[in-house]
């Protein structure tokens, strides 16, 4: 349940956003077109452009608007030649919507027009801010959106600049919020970024960076142990991404990788309060070789060691 800071928050996100919206709603002024007859023309240039169909009754859905003002837009569409309605083939209870050439060439003026506002609207900040705000802006619509996680893009990828700085913040900052480890354990991961970043054998050593719809979700390192033996290390998800498959996927990276690098078997640490991590292994064919007691920040811990055969 929703706690009464975090509905004050959202109500306060709410209240500034709809004063942006409304900033880019004004532009509607210089155009003979309402905000609403601009969105009516949106959705169906995007439906010419990937070859479907426009029905009234789902323009409808989609937009939340009644039967008796669509039909008051699409007959002003009409008188201007900017769009035409007939009865579908398939159900002739349904009207099929289709712009016309004059009617393409209007929403192309208004989505310039709004790309150019947009434009405007960034171009005080620099390109990491924006990269900021629109990932934000990803995460407010998947938390928002039923489903949209289970359908978004998941990708694979090699590190690039600045990922190998995130992985050791991100293992710091998650590690911390949730298990309440301190500096020793975040200088660990340094370490180890460190070694890999100043002398890895791209021929037998790797790391892999995941993202879903270009935030990083996760990363994991192959690194030599020893000429036959693997390790890996440094498995992470991000908490919005976890229960959709993205460790098992790099994990399975990793052991694809220490196979055709051509390692016998390979090896893993960890600690046995990481239970998911330890399903990925033990789902991936990792076992339990032997456990150790540790602590960190005074905190009683088993430090376990995983392995398994790759031959």
């Amino acid at each position: 349940m929703a706690s009464d800071e975090h509905v004050t928050a959202v109500r306060a996100f709410n209240r500034f956003y709809t004063g942006v919206v409304g900033a880019l709603a004004a532009e509607t002024m210089y155009t003979p077109y309402s905000l609403t007859e601009a969105r009516v023309l949106w959705e169906l240039a995007h439906a010419t452009s990937e070859g479907r169909q426009s029905e009234a009754v789902e323009l409808r859905r989609l937009l939340g608007l009644d039967a008796g003002y669509l039909s008051r837009i699409m007959s002003r569409f009409e008188s201007e030649g900017l769009a035409t309605r007939e009865r579908s083939a398939a159900d002739g209870r349904r009207q099929v919507v289709t712009l016309t050439d004059a009617g393409r060439s209007v929403f192309a003026e208004l989505d310039k027009r709004s790309d150019e506002q947009v434009r405007g609207m960034l171009a005080g900040l620099t390109d990491e801010d924006a990269g900021r705000l629109v990932s934000a802006m990803t995460v407010v619509r998947r938390s928002l959106t039923e489903g949209d996680r289970a359908g978004a893009a998941l990708v694979i990828r090699p590190p690039r600049t600045g990922d190998l700085g995130w992985v050791v913040f991100r293992h710091g900052a998650l590690y911390a919020a949730e298990y309440g480890w301190g500096p020793r354990f975040e200088a660990l991961v340094a370490r180890i970024v460190a070694d890999y970043a100043d002398g890895h054998q791209p021929a037998r050593e790797a790391a892999w960076i995941a993202e879903i719809d270009g935030e990083r979700a996760g990363c994991v390192f192959c690194v030599r142990k020893d000429d036959e033996t693997a390790q890996l290390r440094l498995l992470l998800v991000e908490p919005s991404a976890r229960g959709h498959g993205v460790g098992g996927r790099l994990v399975a990276e990793c052991l694809n990788f220490a196979r055709e690098a051509g390692y016998k078997r390979i090896t893993l640490w960890t600690r046995h309060v990481l239970t998911d991590a330890r399903r990925i292994y033990e789902r991936a064919g990792f076992t339990l070789d032997g456990e150790e007691p540790d602590e960190e920040e005074g905190r009683p811990l088993v430090n376990q060691v995983w392995s398994m055969d790759l031959a």
